[in-house]
Order: structure tokens, then sequence, then C-alpha cells
């Protein structure tokens, strides 16, 4: 009853008129950044953090925090709308987002993933409420072999999950992790596919790709459908907008699902992105009807966005607890934390606890406010959907350009984003994933530096990686996920085999 008491004492921190128009401003403007590609919460938070130095750390980092929420609820918008993800966690989004609101549901789809993400968004704050103190320990159990583990988990569910090609996931997936060794080599500092282009040393920003593969890719298509923009059947009422939210309780199963797998790679380090990803496959695999992922279906929007926020949610405890933050942004904000002369960790729990409630408190405030200002622009965005094609291509490129040359302000990336959407195209034309290709980018340099860690750890064993009960559970998960496409097969197999051998020969049935 600690926890609930100091929450308490925390709300009346966070309920002041000064701090309440201040999350009102921060997710305003965190709407601005999610809605636009290239920026994302991290850049956003870091160009925002200079402007708080003047201001006391509570005011300060509630302002952050609820920049981040609008941040993560703005990155749906455009990749329901446009088929361009505002931040990396909403990749997943596009796949069934986008095909909903081109059948001329753009409102429906929005307000699923805006309810769906509110909801993700306050089971991670109870998590954190509840559950800090155990939370705390239970990270600090985490070396690189877990950290290894934990990405493994995310790679081998995406191929055991999905309800598509195992061997055009693998071979999606092999690419992005070619794509993501490109660079300099964190341990080693030479150099790894460049074809002597020394603007690749840094490495391909993940932002970029994703700009090319799903915005260009998706205007190369509409061009070769000739300009037939199907979003412009999109309704624009309350009416619609209210259906939509009391349709929510028919996925109850999926919210539960994706909450509890958001919160749990939230606070291991696996992170919004990776959970979206990691729920929307299973979801796939679980729902009744499967074939509809990726058509459209309203669990494929509910899936990813309860998962993405709900880790966004969790991924600020390890940042608070332990000072190890779970994902980008809490890394920035954990920098401020330093400058207004607060060290993260358990002792600011005891020392600073209105920070600390005031902040928890600040997530469910923040978090109600950011779903009621979205859910009131629903039908400004989809309005946007009714202009002709002629309009809103060029606006989408435009947007795309900016976007790529926003990321490190190098005209170099705007070559690459065009690379990249001649290679989504290429992707759906020949009905390859591009969702385990986005995933292996995004992870697969955490996950390589995480394999060599361990790796140099154990001396070159492998039997690092089923050393303790932690992550020998985490490693047989993952192989047995991978294995699961396999051993589907053979179920199958063996049970028509029985199946035939149960019925009589033909000649034998002719012959009675």
């Amino acid at each position: 009853m600690s926890n609930i008491s100091l929450l308490l004492d925390g709300f009346g921190v966070a309920l002041s008129t000064h701090h309440v128009l201040i999350m009102v401003g921060g997710v305003l403007l965190g709407l601005v950044v999610g809605v636009l590609p290239g920026l994302g919460a991290p850049n956003g938070v870091s160009l925002l953090l200079p402007l708080t130095f003047s201001m006391d750390p509570v005011s300060a980092i509630i302002l952050l925090t609820s920049m981040y929420w609008g941040a993560l609820f703005g990155g749906s918008t455009t990749s329901i709308l446009f088929n361009i993800p505002g931040e990396p966690s909403s990749v997943a989004t596009t796949f069934d987002g986008y095909p909903m609101a081109r059948q001329g549901e753009a409102v429906r789809a929005l307000t699923l993933a805006f309810s769906s993400a509110g909801i993700g968004a306050l089971t991670g704050v109870i998590v954190i409420t509840l559950l800090s103190g155990w939370v705390a320990n239970f990270a600090l159990r985490f070396g690189a072999a877990e950290y290894f583990a934990v990405y493994f988990m995310a790679f081998a569910s995406f191929i055991g999950m999905s309800s598509g090609s195992p061997f055009k996931t693998l071979v999606s997936m092999m690419l992005g992790f070619a794509c993501a060794t490109i660079g300099a080599d964190t341990i080693s500092g030479e150099s790894r596919l460049t074809f002597d282009f020394d603007q690749l040393i840094g490495g391909v920003s993940f932002l970029v790709a994703v700009i090319g593969l799903f915005g260009l890719g998706e205007l190369i298509m509409t061009m070769e459908e000739n300009l037939q923009f199907h979003g412009v059947k999109a309704r624009l009422s309350l009416r619609e907008i209210a259906r939509a939210v009391l349709e929510m309780p028919r996925y109850w199963a999926t919210v539960v699902r994706s909450a509890l797998i958001g919160c749990w790679m939230g606070i291991t380090p696996g992170g919004p992105t990776a959970a979206s990803f990691m729920s929307y496959a299973i979801g796939a695999r679980f729902a009744k009807n499967g074939t509809r992922f990726g058509k459209g279906a309203p669990e494929g929007i509910v899936a990813p966005e309860t998962a993405d926020h709900s880790a966004g949610s969790c991924a600020l405890l390890p940042m608070l607890a332990l000072g190890i933050p779970g994902s980008a942004t809490a890394a920035v904000m954990m920098g401020g934390l330093m400058i207004w002369g607060l060290a993260p960790g358990p002792m600011l729990f005891t020392t600073r606890p209105d920070f600390v409630w005031g902040l928890i408190a600040s997530m469910y405030l923040g978090n109600i406010i950011a779903v009621v200002l979205v859910l009131a622009t629903v039908p400004l965005f989809a309005y946007i959907l009714r202009a002709p094609f002629r309009i809103v291509g060029p606006m989408i490129t435009v947007v795309c350009i900016i976007g790529a040359y926003t990321v490190a302000s190098h005209t170099f990336d705007i070559w690459l984003a065009l690379v990249f959407g001649i290679a989504g195209y290429v992707f759906k034309k020949l009905d390859y994933p591009l969702a385990p290709f986005v995933l292996a980018m995004v992870l697969g340099d955490k996950a390589e530096d995480a394999f060599r860690q361990a790796m140099l750890t154990s001396g070159g064993s492998a039997s690092i990686f089923w050393s303790n009960g932690l992550v020998g559970t985490m490693m047989a998960l993952g192989v047995l996920l991978l294995c699961l496409p396999l051993i589907s097969k053979l179920l199958r197999e063996t049970g028509i085999g029985l199946r035939r051998k149960a019925l009589p020969p033909q000649r034998e049935i002719g012959s009675t």
C-alpha cells in the first residue's frame, strides 16, 4: 500500500494547473514530432531538452514525458493514412492500418489505434506503480547473454508465428541483418559493406530505410495502379469514432496478450519496436482468421499499438530504478536527469520521492490527455484522405524527402531512401514480407553486440546462453518458436497419414 499512498502524493504534485498545461503543450508538440517522419521521439526530446534547463526537475520531466506520449500516438497517424511510420515502433501498425484506411475506414483505424494505445500505455504505468521494486531487482539479472536471448526470441517469434511462408520470412530477415551490418564494426572499428562510400561508415539509418520502404515504395505501387488513392471514401462522423471505441471489448484477449508482451519487452531490453513486431506476429498466429492479417484486420492494429505503448511506458522503469534506459528516448531523458542533478537508480526513489511519484502520476494524466487530444483530431487527419492523389502524392513525396534529410542532414540519405523505395516495391511485387526485414535491421546490430560481448565473457563458449535458468528458458522458447513451422508441418503430415491409413483402399470400397 506504500506505493499507492506515494502515488496519491504524486497526484497532488501533478494535478496543479501549471503541470496540466505543461502536459497539454507537451502532448501537442509530441503529436507534431510523431507525425513528421525522420524526427521521432528521441530527436524531439533532444531538441526540447535545452528548454528545460531553466525549469524545475518535476516540470521538466513532465514536459519531456508528455512529448514522448504525444510522439508515440502521433507516429501511428502517418502509418495509417500514408503508410509512412512516424516512429520506428509504428511500423507494424502500417501492415493493417493502411489497408483499412484504403478501404475507406480511416476513422475506424485511427480510433482503434489510439484507443488500444491508451490502454497499453495505462497498463504500463500501472505496472510501474505496482511492481517498481520487484522489477528493479529482476532487471539486475540481465547481462549480455540475457540481452541476446530476448532479441533471439523476437526474431524466432516472427519466423515461428508468421502466417506467411517461413522461407520468405527468413530471406527477408537475412537481408535486414545484412543492412544492419553496414558501417564500422563496433568492436574492431573496421568498415563492413560500405563499398568505398564514406557516407556508409556510420551505417544505414533505420528511419531512412523505413521512409523509403513504406512511403516511397507505396507511392510507386500507387502510381502503377493508375494513381487511384483508395482512401478517399473515409467517412467523417463522431458516430463512427464512438462505434470504433465500443468495438474495443471484442478484442480483449488481443489487448491482454499484447499488453503483457509490451510490459515484458519494455522492462527487458527488447523495447517498443520489438514488442510491436512480436505482438503482431503472435496475434496473427492466434487469430481466428489469421489470413485477414495484412488486409485490414482490426486485431492487426490493436496488437502492435497496445504492445508498443505498454512497452514505451515500462521502458522508463529501468531508467528510473537502475539507471539503465530501456529505449533511446529513455536514454535522452536520463541525460536530462543528470543535468538537473538527479542520479537515476534505486536511491532516487528514496531521496526524491516527490520527483519520482509526481512523474508516475503525470504518466496517468498525460496518457489520458493524449488519448482525448488524438481522438479529437481523428476527423481532421481523416479529412486528408479526401484530397485527390495529384495533391496527396506530391505532399507525401515532399514529406518523405524532408524526413530522410532531417535524420542526419545528409543529401546522401535522400538517395538511400530512393533505393529503399525501389526495394520496397520489389518486395511487394514478389510477395516478400517487409516486417522481418525491418525487425532485423532495427535489432540486428544490438543482437550482434550482445552476442559478441557474451562470447568474449565466456571465452568463446556457447554454454553461456544456457548458464542459468533465465537465459536458458528464453533460449529454449526461442528455439521452439524457430522450429514451430517445421513441427506444425510434421504434425499436419502425420495427421493426414493417420487419416489415410484409417480409410480402406479405393478398390475395396468399389468391390463392396
